[in-house]
């Protein structure tokens, strides 16, 4: 029995022996499911993840007044590096899924609560995720960790910073900051929004991009995103500046795999998984420069 399994086993909030059964598809956390006493569980094995800005008093946070606002399932119990929460009996998305006009128009106003209610419900100190920070922070690990990615930082650091300046201000709401497809359930009534690992204030348009970004959305069916969350059709200065985060998602999306291949202990493939994104956010970063120098 492995360690994290044996972990789950012993929290002292089942009724009686349970026998705890591993979910596949995580590549953050260990995943297990729960029945006790009739009822099934969802229970979550991490500790903090300080070279990627994970923080469980946050998550706990986050996921308490997620609940709270209806948009995730109860929290049922904590303890250090274990989180127990109701099971969601429904369908996990994939990115197909997702780009389903059907879905979208249930994904976009269940981003909206997050930003705008989560707070309402919010307790105790909480974090902020600045995409830029974490990009600058993530090479300063690659480095000390000898990454094989260190001939490309010097120019990923400078299409940020120039990234960063095409944002500009920025209004906060409170985001879920990694929109994969597999963060959406639907029971088949709702959708829920689960994994509040990178939770925090942050600008609307990364959670519009990173949605966009993480499932590959149409060109059309982003102006219809913006159209949707903020009432009228998007403008060009507002265009500009949801692209720019866009690029901004896909390159921290990259850098935080080249962190996870030196760190992670998950059985996964981050190299491929890199490479994935850097070749999405290179399309992105050319996108953008076409679209906002004259280009088509």
């Amino acid at each position: 029995m492995s360690s994290a399994l044996k972990r789950v086993s012993r929290l002292t909030c089942w009724k009686g022996a349970v026998e705890p059964r591993p979910l596949s598809g995580g590549i953050t956390n260990q995943n297990f499911v729960v029945e006790d006493a009739g009822e099934r569980y969802f229970v979550r094995i991490g500790d903090d993840i300080p070279v990627h800005g994970v923080m469980r008093f946050n998550e706990l946070a986050a996921s308490r007044a997620a609940a709270a606002a209806g948009i995730s399932p109860e929290v049922v119990h904590h303890e250090p590096g274990a989180l127990v929460m109701g099971f969601i009996e429904g369908e996990t998305l994939d990115e197909a899924r997702v780009r389903e006009p059907a879905s979208l128009e249930r994904i976009v106003p269940l981003i909206k609560r997050c930003h705008d209610e989560i707070p309402k419900h919010l307790r105790g100190p909480t974090l902020m995720f600045w995409v830029f920070q974490v990009v600058r922070d993530y090479a300063g690990t690659l480095r000390d960790g000898n990454s094989r990615m260190l001939a490309a930082l010097p120019r990923l650091l400078e299409l940020s910073s120039t990234l960063e300046r095409e944002v500009g201000p920025v209004q906060l709401v409170f985001g879920h900051n990694d929109l994969l497809a597999a963060n959406f359930i639907d029971d088949g009534e709702r959708l829920w929004l689960i994994d509040w690992d990178y939770a925090g204030f942050n600008s609307a348009l990364f959670d519009l991009g990173g949605l966009a970004s993480n499932n590959q959305l149409s060109p059309d069916q982003e102006a219809w995103v913006l159209g949707e969350y903020f009432g009228a059709p998007a403008d060009a200065a507002l265009m500009r500046r949801y692209q720019a985060m866009k690029c901004a998602s896909l390159l921290r999306e990259s850098m935080w795999s080249m962190v996870s291949e030196i760190h992670s202990h998950l059985d996964f493939d981050y190299v491929a998984y890199t490479d994935e994104n850097l070749a999405r956010f290179e399309s992105a970063w050319s996108a953008f420069q076409a679209r906002n120098s004259g280009g088509a």
